[in-house]
């Protein structure tokens, strides 16, 4: 084929006029060399001056193994010469060839007998240097052996984007031999897939060069027909030495189970930053209806179109609610989210509503049985099981309730009530991932919900006798956070004497309170009570420590021959001080950042019910990021180190101020407490934060 006639990249048609040269002969620089019978050279090609260093002037005519060999291989050229110009045998193999500027040079070579229209007879030799040969044959078989054991699909397409060549991979996952790949495009091998846009792209490459990694495809392929898989697909120009566009070279990898994980990491991610966000907007104050709203707010968009939190009317007012099988639940709707006028709001009852739900009604099985009860696709005749209403029913119809989901509130094992989700808008189902995120949710926000109620049972129950006695409200407190434990004796089933208290106090202040009624049983725990109830209702006094501490004395010398130590300090956000009065308890420990944890200094004062001595009062200063931990003596105690060691051992373990107290609290109790210490465990952190 001549030039004129070489096929052009366009269309199918021929190009017309020369073309750029380009192949492995050019790479290989292949020259040319022809020898008469005797051995002179009669034609010299451009290649064969720039591989010798002769010009053709200086060539033609001359003998070749004397211009090019040297003389002790002179005798071996010319038999070698001899044998291919009687046998017509050719010849091939590496030899050593002098250069015109007198270096040695290997040179690979192919030689032939010719002979012409006339009978005359001629060598052909065709030299390339060796080094080049080697590399390229180098190239050419890691390639070929890459290509064919590659786990990838490769496949070569010519400028028309038809198959040119796979590899035994790309065979093996779109379920075709290579040769019915071989000429076709790709929309006949691969109907399935979205090829106008893969096609589009690889017309892309061809025009720009500019490669295309890692695109991301779905679709399926003759080998499984059934399932989607997804691919990543990459696309190179391809080129030959002369920059002559030859077609595109495709990859392709089956990701399907990477981006499956990768879809399943991302849901896990959106799961942790809903927890994340619950974490920090729930609980915010220990308002009850404000808490339920929180938790309604958080799982909506995320996890629901619509959320609804609905706490058992019996729970709300104080007392414990076991429902059976036969039993209608009775529930106070709290919280509902959004609360704007569609049909599937409209449906739910209202913040406020007291109803009654029929036992076979989906939420009463939910606190009932503590499970969470889920409809992944609902039908027409869930709506009434779900709906509190005939009416209602008619409405989440009307909405295009699809999805339903509810999981019971549960803290300190007693079921409060429900976390009601549903989806109308959000196309896909729940599924097991959403009950796990509604399980969490719910388990976080209980909690925070079981605390405001008891509070509020609390502080209604306070207000009463309060509001008899003085006027207004005392304010908010600000200015800790604080995470506390209370870890049983080995013998579970003893009552122990350890407490402690957080009591919020006028001015922004909270007091801090951490004590040991010496003994066990119902009479330790009967005393305890007394003193958290008198040490709180003196907290609210104001009084300075150290004289809380003597009036506490004399409650205690009151009770029976009782002992108790403790520990009471107030924390002022303001004054950034903690002031601190010791009853015979352990020192408290304060961790401060670029300070070494410390055991503050405090007179150590008698244990509560000695009575006759007074105590003191230790102002201690509390910046923001600063740490108090208090405990009682069952943390640190052992029979076998003695106390100055394990308290040591505390400090030791106090060396990050940054830790989330949640954390150091289960790493002191994890780590100190030992599983046969036949003592009780209180343990309180409080860290200073800065005031909003």
């Amino acid at each position: 084929m001549s030039p004129a006639e070489a096929p052009g990249a366009e269309g199918g048609e021929y190009a017309r006029g020369p073309v750029r040269p380009g192949g492995l002969l050019d790479v290989l620089g292949v020259a040319s060399v022809v020898l008469d019978t005797e051995g002179r050279i009669v034609l010299w090609s451009p290649q064969a001056e720039e591989l010798f260093g002769y010009t053709a002037q200086e060539a033609l005519g001359q003998y070749a193994a004397r211009l090019m060999v040297h003389e002790r291989h002179i005798q071996l050229v010319g038999k070698l010469f001899a044998d291919v110009m009687s046998t017509g045998q050719s010849w091939a193999g590496g030899f050593p060839i002098r250069h015109k500027d007198g270096s040695t040079h290997l040179v690979e070579f192919r030689n032939m007998r010719l002979m012409d229209d006339h009978g005359e007879v001629y060598a052909l030799g065709l030299a390339a240097d060796q080094s080049t040969v080697r590399r390229l044959e180098q190239d050419v078989a890691l390639s070929e052996r890459m290509v064919r054991q590659s786990p990838m699909g490769l496949a070569v397409f010519d400028t028309q984007l038809r198959y040119v060549s796979v590899n035994p991979a790309l065979e093996k996952i779109n379920g075709l031999p290579a040769a019915e790949h071989v000429g076709r495009p790709l929309r006949e091998v691969l109907p399935q897939w979205d090829t106008d846009a893969l096609e589009a792209t690889a017309r892309r490459v061809l025009d720009t060069g500019v490669p295309v990694i890692d695109d991301v495809l779905v679709g399926r392929t003759p080998a499984d027909p059934d399932t989607d898989h997804t691919w990543a697909v990459s696309l190179y120009r391809l080129e030959d030495a002369m920059g002559n566009v030859l077609g595109v070279a495709c990859s392709l990898l089956d990701i399907t189970e990477q981006h499956r994980a990768s879809l399943e990491a991302e849901a896990a991610r959106r799961r942790l930053a809903v927890v994340a966000d619950a974490s920090a907007r729930i609980g915010t104050t220990l308002d009850l209806e404000r808490t339920a709203r929180e938790l309604a707010e958080v799982a909506v968009p995320e996890l629901a179109d619509l959320a609804a939190v609905d706490l058992l009317d019996a729970v709300v007012a104080g007392r414990p609610s076991t429902l059976g099988p036969s039993e209608a639940a009775v529930i106070r709707a709290f919280a509902l989210h959004p609360d704007d006028e569609t049909d599937a709001v409209r449906a739910a009852d209202p913040p406020g509503r007291i109803a009654r739900y029929a036992p076979d009604r989906l939420v009463t099985e939910c606190v009932r049985t503590g499970e969470a009860v889920l409809v992944a696709q609902v039908k027409d005749e869930d709506l009434p099981r779900i709906a509190g209403s005939p009416e209602a029913a008619v409405l989440l119809g009307r909405a295009g309730l699809h999805s339903y989901l509810a999981v019971p509130l549960i803290a300190r094992g007693e079921v409060l009530g429900a976390l009601d989700l549903k989806r109308t808008r959000n196309p896909a189902p729940f599924d097991e991932d959403d009950v796990l995120l509604a399980r969490e949710l719910a388990a976080r926000a209980a909690v925070q919900i079981d605390n405001a109620r008891w509070y509020q049972n609390a502080r209604n129950t306070a207000l009463t006798l309060q509001r008899s006695l003085l006027p207004g409200h005392p304010p908010v407190t600000t200015g800790l956070e604080v995470a506390s434990r209370y870890q049983p004796a080995g013998a579970t089933s003893e009552v122990g004497g350890d407490w402690f208290d957080v009591i919020p106090l006028e001015g922004g202040r909270t007091a801090l309170v951490v004590g040991d009624v010496m003994g066990s049983g119902i009479s330790a725990a009967a005393t305890m009570g007394r003193l958290r109830t008198a040490t709180t209702t003196l907290a609210a006094l104001g009084l300075d420590p150290a004289l809380l501490l003597e009036h506490l004395d004399k409650t205690t010398s009151a009770l029976d021959h009782s002992i108790a130590t403790c520990v009471y300090a107030v924390h002022d956000p303001y004054l950034r001080q903690c002031r601190i009065a010791n009853a015979g308890h352990l020192p408290p420990a304060r961790v401060r950042p670029g300070h070494p944890p410390e055991l503050l200094d405090l007179p150590t004062g008698v244990p509560l019910g000695v009575g006759g001595v007074e105590f003191s009062t230790v102002t201690v200063d509390f910046e923001p990021g600063d740490e108090l931990v208090f405990y009682t003596d069952g943390l640190v105690e052992t029979r076998r180190n003695s106390l100055d060691e394990r308290l040591d051992f505390l400090l030791s373990l106090l060396d990050d101020p940054t830790r989330p107290l949640e954390e150091v609290c289960d790493l002191l109790l994890r780590t100190l407490h030992h599983p046969d210490n036949h003592d009780d465990v209180a343990l309180l952190i409080a860290r200073a934060h800065e005031l909003p």
